[in-house]
């Protein structure tokens, strides 16, 4: 039900951000070739958007286990020791990000107090980085796949592992 609603609530807001990025980078690009105007502000909003589509896949990512290895060494342990190392970085990592999601929770009410904009369109900061505290928090408590497996072997045709 958990991997569901992740997948779901993620996948919508990064899909819809980067088609909103794919439209505007089109609108913007065929505005300057046909009219010779760019759309003010593209750049900040794109800036934004790309905030979006990171965040919202962090918690994928987390959750299925994705993220770039280095496993030269793995070879050379002993599984349970693999294991263990599996276990600890885990945990290590959504200590990590929920570190980081309470600081960028604390920014963005900052930012909100002080009523920070974007320069140009005058977007207001707060929301997003409040979508990366909670984005960071959902990494960070998302139940890690591969903690409750020994590390898979991966294959270089995989594009997973170096």
């Amino acid at each position: 039900m958990w991997n569901k609603w992740l997948e779901w609530v993620c996948g919508l807001m990064g899909a819809l951000a980067l088609f909103a990025i794919m439209t505007l980078t089109f609108v913007d690009v065929g505005a300057r070739k046909l009219l010779s105007n760019s759309i003010t502000g593209s750049l900040e909003l794109t800036e934004l958007l790309m905030v979006v589509v990171i965040f919202s896949a962090l918690p994928l990512v987390s959750q299925r286990g994705e993220h770039v290895v280095f496993d030269s060494l793995d070879g050379l342990w002993h599984p349970a020791l693999r294991r263990l190392q599996n276990a600890l970085v885990h945990l290590l990592c959504a200590a990590t990000m929920l570190g980081l999601a309470y600081l960028m929770w604390g920014l963005a009410l900052d930012i909100a107090a002080q009523h920070e904009t974007t320069a140009q369109l005058k977007i207001v900061k707060a929301p997003f980085i409040q979508i990366m505290a909670l984005m960071g928090g959902l990494t960070g408590l998302s139940p890690p796949g591969p903690l409750a497996r020994p590390p898979a072997e991966l294959s270089e045709g995989e594009g997973v592992a170096l």
